[in-house]
């Protein structure tokens, strides 16, 4: 639409482009999320000043680079439900060009006494805007402070977890987008029905993300380490550990609950199944380095909750693959179909606006396949790690079938692409040989295969147990 039309002209414009729609309502949306009706030309720069004010308070962010872009929702009603065009819209804007006219006259008379007036101004301004602002406490003052902590926060959570932040905004965007499409009245039914299930599917898919970075938080804490006072008597000591056992479990746990609930929303979620079976491994050796540091005999513990666990994160694992390996198939079948679903034409859309499904561009067949393959190494890697655990576990608990998950872990740690020279390291630490180290010490130097990339709370918990 035309540079600060009035709201007949934007009716117009609304009309043509869909002329098949008797009544129509024009929505934009505020600073909130809600859809506001616009019902005169006034209502219609309201909503230009909210994308205005979003732009500028989105400078100071990277995305600046990003064109302010009012965005219209046109909803298709009854004529009842169809405002009437006030009577002075129409007298307003019949006389905007011959007042247009007579402003441009006034301006060029005025302009002597106004650059006066804005000398003087300027020369006060400064000093009064800092009067103004020293002491102040309103919360337009303090919202770029909180602004500014919530971004670093985003940029910190990003670099630890490995996860974007703000993923869920650009599906709820999508989804709401694939709403609209269905919503006109130019697709048919049956296109219209398939609409609609692409966007229930993102938003299904935005409800299970929070409640997977939601569990990752509670991993992220687990990782504080809790330092034991090495000066305490024993039974100081033995108090100070189990505390410290038993905050980092139950982090565990709540970390767990959320992981749970992502997949009660989205049972194909293979993210949520791969991180509740990292959690499950996380717990196993919590209570194997707990045993350790609490020096029982190891004959008589109960080792049955550990190994329980040890099989419910390998169980986790191969179906969270499983399931991995045909969402890739299917994403690379779509790829190479020269058939565009009307998914597709909207992600190319968004695409021309600067913006992919994923808010950094589409990824091409190319960059979809190698981004598969990091995910693939990342997989091979952490199953590694678990054999390679789990032998240490039986080893110590005299197990006699320690060594095929030794053998496991080895091909899982080639699979991954790890060098044979690290493989060897991590081997001759290995609990089996007489220079072998602790179970810190051997993770470790597993997690040091990725070459540089980091799998999701890969790091072990049992040292917060164990410090000493």
């Amino acid at each position: 639409m035309p540079v600060n039309c009035g709201f007949r002209v934007l009716r117009e414009i609304v009309t043509k482009r869909f002329p098949s729609s008797k009544a129509v309502l024009v929505k934009y949306r505020d600073e909130d999320g809600d859809l506001v009706t616009v019902t005169n030309t006034a209502e219609l720069r309201l909503a230009e000043l909210n994308v205005d004010k979003e732009k500028k308070e989105g400078d100071d962010s990277s995305r600046s680079e990003k064109l302010a872009v009012l965005r219209l929702h046109i909803v298709e009603v009854s004529p009842e439900q169809e405002p009437e065009m006030p009577e002075e819209e129409e007298v307003e804007e019949k006389t905007s060009a011959e007042d247009e006219g007579l402003v441009k006259g006034d301006e060029s008379l005025s302009h002597s006494s106004i650059g006066d007036d804005a000398t003087s101004q300027q020369e006060e301004g400064p000093s009064k805007e800092k009067d103004e602002k020293k002491g102040c406490d309103h919360a337009e003052c303090k919202e770029v402070e909180i602004d500014d902590w919530l971004y670093d926060f985003a940029q910190l959570f990003r670099q630890q977890v490995g996860i974007d932040p703000d993923a869920h905004l650009d599906l709820h965007e999508l989804g709401m987008e694939l709403c609209s499409e269905a919503l006109e009245e130019s697709v048919t039914s049956e296109e219209a029905q398939s609409l609609f299930e692409m966007a229930a599917a993102k938003f299904q898919e935005v409800a299970a993300l929070a409640f997977f970075n939601w569990g990752n938080v509670h991993m992220c804490a687990a990782r504080k380490k809790i330092p034991l006072d090495e000066s305490s008597s024993k039974e100081t000591m033995a108090a100070q550990l189990r505390v410290a056992y038993d905050w980092v479990r139950e982090r565990y746990a709540l970390a767990g609950d959320k992981y749970a609930e992502a997949l009660k929303i989205k049972p194909d979620f293979y993210e949520g199944l791969l991180a509740l079976g990292q959690q499950h491994f996380e717990t196993a050796k919590l209570h194997w380095s707990f045993a350790l540091a609490s020096k029982i005999d190891l004959k008589s513990w109960d080792y049955s909750e550990t190994i329980r666990l040890f099989d419910s994160a390998e169980e986790k694992m191969k179906s969270a693959t499983d399931m991995w390996e045909k969402v890739e198939e299917q994403r690379i079948i779509e790829l190479k179909d020269p058939d565009l679903s009307k998914k597709e034409e909207l992600l190319r859309k968004r695409k021309k606006q600067g913006v992919g499904a994923d808010g950094h561009g589409e990824l091409s067949a190319e960059e979809a396949a190698e981004q598969a393959n990091v995910m693939r190494s990342q997989i091979h890697l952490f199953w590694g790690n678990m054999h390679f655990e789990r032998s240490q576990v039986e080893f110590k608990l005299g197990f006699g079938d320690w060594k095929k998950h030794l053998d496991a872990a080895v091909e899982r740690f080639k699979l991954a692409g790890a060098p044979e020279a690290d493989i060897s390291t991590v081997l001759k630490n290995h609990a089996s040989n007489e220079g072998g180290t602790s179970m810190e010490c051997d993770e470790k130097k597993v997690t040091g295969l990725s070459n540089g990339t980091s799998e999701p709370n890969a790091k072990g918990e049992d040292e917060h147990a164990s410090e000493k």
